[in-house]
């Protein structure tokens, strides 16, 4: 495991940052389970711990490892759980400081240094458990950036990548706020470097009509992409928050290749 203590993106720890990336809300009242979920939290720093709730269907399912969009909570993903367990995956949605039953505030450097606790938690969580299906890490918009995080540290115990509406760079976010960053600085958090390295089974799911993340950005990260076996998935007519919505069909069918494909190499 790296050094989490040199993961340091304090120059965009800005308050007015911070606002417009992060969204948080609570998880209020009694946790509403479905038949195969459980709730965990995971202690990422002193006194603070990270809500998890893990959709499992077997001991020998793929594993996807989830991180959710700035305005979400792993409750808002019972349904999408309980839909991967049908297709026989276990699916392992995490939440972000501050967020659901999490404590702590979400700042970008918690993020991406709670990201590495995580992946290390569910790594052995999933081996005490005698879980040996292979490991296949996900991130939605927001969740793009701790997701290609941790392709770009652990290749080896990662089988799979899926991008769902993620951003290529912070350059928008860079000009909006008047902001220099050194080159290694852009680099730590641009997503279309570090998907370069990843050479494993990748899919990178967008919108067409996106204008919140738009659209090149996930032409951007297929077109950077170092996986042979590598997909881009344009849903016609859908935006940020709408894929499920509008194309259900295409996104599973999809998803549930990528996995196909991680198992029959795995």
């Amino acid at each position: 495991m790296i050094d989490i203590s040199e993961i340091d993106h304090t120059f965009l720890d800005r308050p007015e940052i911070l606002m417009m990336l992060f969204h948080p809300r609570e998880e209020y009242g009694e946790p509403i389970h479905m038949a195969n979920d459980f709730d965990l939290l995971i202690s990422v720093e002193d006194g603070v711990e990270i809500g998890a709730r893990f959709f499992i269907s077997g001991k020998q399912a793929p594993n996807i490892l989830f991180f959710h969009g700035n305005g979400e909570i792993v409750s808002d993903y019972n349904d999408m759980g309980a839909l991967y367990n049908e297709f026989n995956i276990n699916f392992l949605p995490v939440d972000y400081r501050g967020y659901g039953r999490s404590t702590g505030s979400p700042t970008i450097t918690a993020m991406m240094r709670d990201s590495h606790m995580i992946f290390q938690f569910v790594s052995d969580w999933l081996k005490r458990g005698d879980h040996t299906g292979p490991l296949i890490i996900m991130g939605r918009s927001l969740g793009s950036a701790p997701a290609l995080e941790l392709i770009s540290h652990y290749q080896e115990q990662i089988e799979g990548l899926i991008v769902e509406s993620g951003f290529a760079t912070l350059g928008r976010l860079y000009d909006t706020f008047g902001l220099e960053a050194t080159e290694d600085q852009q680099n730590s958090l641009s997503n279309v470097f570090k998907i370069r390295s990843f050479h494993k089974t990748t899919l990178i799911i967008h919108g067409e009509n996106d204008t919140i993340v738009p659209f090149s950005n996930g032409q951007g990260l297929y077109e950077a992409s170092g996986a042979k076996g590598k997909r881009l998935l344009r849903i016609p007519g859908a935006g940020h928050n709408d894929l499920l919505v509008i194309g259900m069909i295409p996104y599973m069918e999809a998803v549930t290749e990528l996995v196909d494909q991680v198992m029959r190499g795995f």
